[in-house]
């Protein structure tokens, strides 16, 4: 069996305050994009995994694919798999991808062999692997509130827009990008500031819709906040760095010519969302 773990970016995200558990509750819409790995896993006499595409900097068992597997085969009798993953979205960028590979992994474990965990017994489980992993169980717009784990679907669409995705040769690690930021409290209930600001029309987003890791790592790494500006140069209504980065990505109306010419050196990828 095949399925494509896609990738997510963040409309907004708002660190409201520092938990007494060392994490930090926030707000923040997560919105699913058309850039996918691709995980194959067939039953076999012996485990194996193999990963292609771009490399990964760990152990095999501290993937998160591996990773669900084993908290699966604590519960139930899994057979022994061949699994290949094929990972296009880029790592430390901000857009999920490996959160999508764990719950990919982990639906497609329930659903092929029949175990019969509903969707919120999967996103009670995935929560344990890493905040993001829940999101991927619907994998709709949502907005995610305490450390990203609340997840409320929104009936909200991108549909028209062309995405167009930077990620450069940097790594922003989580731990580093909370160390920067600086949590502001908001007016009103948790998120409701974040969909006020997201009912306007995408023209009236830029300087209202934030990412508050911005002001940190833009400071540390003046290239990301660099290739924001440039996507703005180049006509997108609406630019902003996704979740603690390194990816940037803008909206635009039409489609860019030739983007790749214009970020050497950097992953950039270009979709038109659906």
């Amino acid at each position: 069996m095949i399925v494509y773990p896609n990738a997510k970016i963040n409309l907004g995200l708002h660190v409201l305050r520092s938990r007494t558990d060392g994490y930090h509750d926030l707000a923040t819409v997560f919105y699913p994009i058309p850039l996918q790995d691709a995980l194959e896993v067939r039953s076999a006499e012996r485990f194996r995994f193999r990963q292609a595409g771009n490399m990964l900097d760990c152990p095999a068992g501290d993937n998160l694919v591996i990773r669900a597997l084993r908290m699966m085969e604590d519960e139930f009798k899994i057979p022994e798999l061949d699994i290949i993953l094929y990972k296009h979205i880029p790592a430390g960028a901000g857009l999920g991808g490996g959160s999508a590979d764990a719950a990919f992994m982990m639906k497609l474990l329930n659903e092929e062999f029949h175990l019969g965990l509903t969707s919120d017994e999967l996103r009670q489980r995935l929560a344990t692997l890493g905040a993001d992993c829940p999101f991927f169980v619907d994998n709709v717009p949502a907005l995610a509130t305490g450390i990203g784990d609340r997840l409320v679907p929104l009936d909200f669409s991108l549909k028209g827009w062309t995405l167009l995705l930077v990620k450069p040769d940097i790594v922003v690690s989580t731990r580093d990008a909370y160390a920067g930021v600086v949590p502001q409290e908001r007016e009103g209930e948790d998120g409701a500031a974040l969909l006020s600001v997201l009912q306007r029309p995408v023209e009236e987003w830029q300087g209202t819709l934030v990412n508050d890791f911005e002001a940190s790592v833009f400071v540390r790494y003046p290239e990301i906040a660099g290739i924001r500006d440039m996507l703005l140069d180049l006509g997108a209504t609406y630019a902003s760095m996704s979740g603690s980065g390194s990816a940037v990505f803008g909206l635009f109306r039409q489609p860019v010519e030739a983007p790749e010419e214009k970020f050497v050196g950097c992953f950039v990828r270009q979709r038109t969302l659906e």
